[in-house]
C-alpha cells in the first residue's frame, strides 16, 4: 500500500508540472494576441492565429434581441490596424480559465473593455487553440459584450 502511495504521489508530482508549463504556454499565445491587440501589431497578433480562425460575438441586435455575429479576421486585423495612435484601447484581462485534452485548448478570459481611458463593456472570450508543429494557434474566438452587470 505504501509503495502505491508513494508511486501516486510521484505520478502526481510529474503530471502537475507538465500542466502548468502547458497552460503557460496557451496563456502565452492569448496574452500575444492581446499585445498585438493593443499595439495594433497585425503581424504579432497573426503569429498566434491558425490559418482558418473563426471570430464571433454574441451580444444585442437592433433590436434588442439575442444575435450572433461572425466576423472574417481579415476585416477584424484591418479595422484594429485602422484605429489611431491617439486613441487608446486597453482590454483588460480579469482571469484565465484554461483546460487541456491533448492537442485541444479552451480558455475562458472574463474582460473589462476600456475605450479613451473610460469603460466601454465587459464579457467573456471564449478561446479554443490547437497544438501543431509551431505550437499552440487560436482556432476560434467566440466573445460576449454587455455593459451591464460588469461588477
Amino acid at each position: 500500500m505504501k509503495r502505491l502511495l508513494c508511486f501516486g504521489f510521484l505520478i502526481f508530482q510529474v503530471a502537475l508540472p507538465a500542466q502548468q508549463d502547458r497552460e503557460g504556454e496557451i496563456r502565452s499565445s492569448i496574452d500575444r494576441f492581446f499585445e498585438g491587440f493593443h499595439a495594433r501589431d497585425t503581424n504579432r497578433i497573426k503569429t498566434v492565429l491558425f490559418d482558418t480562425v473563426l471570430l464571433q460575438t454574441i451580444g444585442r441586435g437592433p433590436d434588442g434581441k439575442a444575435a450572433l455575429r461572425t466576423e472574417p479576421m481579415g476585416n477584424f486585423l484591418k479595422s484594429i490596424a485602422g484605429i489611431p495612435d491617439s486613441v487608446a484601447i486597453e482590454e483588460r484581462l480579469l482571469d484565465y480559465k484554461i483546460r487541456i485534452d491533448g492537442n485541444m485548448a479552451h480558455a475562458w478570459t472574463p474582460y473589462e473593455f476600456y475605450l479613451r481611458g473610460e469603460f466601454s463593456h465587459c464579457g467573456v472570450n471564449s478561446f479554443q487553440l490547437f497544438r501543431g508543429e509551431s505550437g499552440w494557434k487560436i482556432i476560434y474566438i467566440v466573445d460576449t459584450r454587455r455593459r451591464e452587470g460588469c461588477n
